[in-house]
């Protein structure tokens, strides 16, 4: 697992198709991505533009990027206190099946929730974990992913501490009359990023069946493009 702290969307997105292309070539191992946007709204790339519902004018007033990304899925949000994960993995190894890699990742939220003494749960036909009972529910975490030769990228947007007034600038997620909720307003009180970030590094091990290991920024991205420039060298 690198946390990268806070990190521009479009430079995590180039990290990505970095670590993507790496993981294809068996250069690197799998690897988790945890970090923290600057305020920034991304369409997926089966997403419905009339979802977001300011202009971009507006956004641009607010602060807010806008990118229309590949992974799949609506509209979301993603701003600071809110823990983004971007798992870079062989499902080829572990099990080649999307739908299940999906169930996993919402299972680990699930449980990470489950670490903070909230009990969130799934709802059916809809991707992503939810608080609540009936049209009331409030969606806690979303999920976006994109498969290429059995290598994973995009992921899950969990939200702990972020601040909800930005969701009201799209239909988070293409659900209508629905609101998103985090970790902070249904305890009611502050909670750590690190907390969370422990727990979700954990469960996610535990359901995909992989040892999780902290490795530090500088010193992996630097393992990165090691690999890199000797995969460029002519045999």
């Amino acid at each position: 697992m690198i946390d990268l702290g806070l990190i521009g969307h479009a430079a995590a997105w180039e990290l990505q198709k970095r670590v993507v292309a790496a993981r294809k070539a068996g250069l690197i191992e799998d690897v988790l991505l945890l970090c923290e946007h600057p305020h920034v709204i991304t369409l997926g790339r089966n997403g419905r533009r009339a979802n977001l519902l300011v202009s971009e004018g507006v956004l641009r007033q607010k602060g807010v990027e806008y990118f229309e990304a590949s992974r799949g899925g609506d509209i979301t949000y993603h701003g600071p206190g809110q823990i983004v994960g971007y798992p870079i993995l062989n499902l080829g190894a572990i099990k080649r099946d999307v739908v299940w890699y999906v169930r996993q990742l919402e299972e680990a939220m699930i449980r990470a929730s489950a670490d903070f003494q909230v009990r969130a749960q799934r709802e059916a036909g809809k991707t992503g974990i939810w608080v609540g009972e009936g049209a009331a529910a409030e969606k806690l975490a979303a999920i976006g992913v994109h498969i290429s030769r059995w290598v994973t990228s995009h992921g899950f947007a969990y939200n702990v501490a972020t601040d909800l007034r930005y969701f009201d600038l799209i239909v988070p997620c293409g659900i209508g009359g629905r609101k998103a909720t985090s970790l902070e307003k249904l305890l009611a009180r502050q909670v750590p990023l690190e907390d969370v970030r422990g727990s979700l590094r954990k469960r996610l091990g535990e359901v995909l069946g992989l040892q999780m290991r902290t490795a530090d920024r500088a010193g992996w991205l630097a393992r990165l493009e090691e690999a890199e420039r000797e995969a460029a060298v002519p045999a």
